[in-house]
C-alpha cells in the first residue's frame, strides 16, 4: 500500500510541483493539499496521511511551529520540513521541533523523494543531507564562543528580553557587574546590541529559537 502524503505550501507551483512529482511514484499518495496551518489542520484530521510535507514559512505562520504541534499530536505522523531557507540554525530548528526530515527546496528530487520515504518508515528519527556537517559548524562555533556560567546565565536573561537592572537584579549582582558581563558577552559574540547578540547567539546554538521568539514577542 503506497504511503499516504500530505502536502503543506504557502505556494501554488511548489504543491503543484510536489504532486506531480509524487504522483508519478507507486510506493506514494498525495491524499490531501493544503496552503496555510489552519487548512493543514483540517485536511490532516480528515485524511490521516502517513507523511506530511510542510513549508518552513507559511503564509499564516511558521512551519516548524505547525510541525512542533503535529509531532505532539500525531506520535507516528512522517513530518518532512521543506525550506528554501537551509541554513543551520533552520535545520536544527527543524530537529527540535520534531521533523522526520529537513529537505531544501532547491534539493535533487531524488533528494526530496528519499526524505519523504525515510519518513514514511522512521517518522521518529531525523534525516538532513549535510547534517554532520552542520553538527560540526556548530559545536567549532560554540567552541569559538565559549561562555563561562554566569556569562551563559545572563545570556539567557538577555533572551528572555529582561533589562540590564532587572538581570542585575535576578543574579544578585550590582548592576555595573552585569553591565560588563552583557559587554563581555557582545565581545564574545562580536555584537554591538542586544538584537545582535541573540541572532549570533542562536546561529551558534547558544540559545534556542523558543528564547528568541519570546523576546521578539
Amino acid at each position: 500500500m503506497p504511503a499516504r502524503v500530505a502536502v503543506v505550501d504557502g505556494h501554488t507551483l511548489t504543491r503543484f510541483g510536489l504532486t506531480g512529482l509524487l504522483s508519478g511514484q507507486e510506493d506514494l499518495e498525495v491524499v490531501a493539499e493544503a496552503d496555510s496551518i489552519e487548512q493543514a489542520r483540517r485536511v490532516i484530521a480528515a485524511t490521516a496521511p502517513d507523511v506530511v510535507t510542510v513549508d518552513a514559512a507559511l503564509p499564516d505562520g511558521d512551519g516548524l511551529a505547525l510541525a512542533r504541534e503535529l509531532r505532539d499530536r500525531y506520535a507516528e505522523l512522517g513530518i518532512v520540513v521543506l525550506t528554501s531557507n537551509g541554513e543551520d540554525d533552520v535545520l536544527f530548528r527543524a530537529l527540535e521541533n520534531g521533523a522526520s526530515a529537513f529537505v531544501a527546496k532547491t534539493a535533487p528530487t531524488h533528494e526530496v523523494l528519499s526524505a519523504i520515504r525515510h519518513a514514511a518508515v522512521a517518522a521518529s528519527s531525523f534525516t538532513a543531507t549535510g547534517l554532520a556537517d552542520a553538527l560540526t559548524r556548530k559545536q567549532d562555533a560554540q567552541a569559538r564562543y565559549t561562555l563561562s556560567p554566569r556569562e551563559a546565565e545572563v545570556l539567557r536573561l538577555l533572551g528572555n528580553g529582561l533589562s540590564i537592572p532587572a538581570i542585575a537584579r535576578e543574579l544578585y549582582l550590582s548592576p555595573s557587574t552585569a553591565k560588563t558581563y552583557v559587554a563581555r558577552i557582545y565581545d564574545k559574540l562580536g555584537a554591538s546590541n542586544r538584537a545582535q547578540a541573540i541572532m549570533n547567539a542562536l546561529a551558534t546554538g547558544l540559545i534556542r529559537h523558543d528564547t528568541a521568539a519570546r523576546t521578539a514577542s
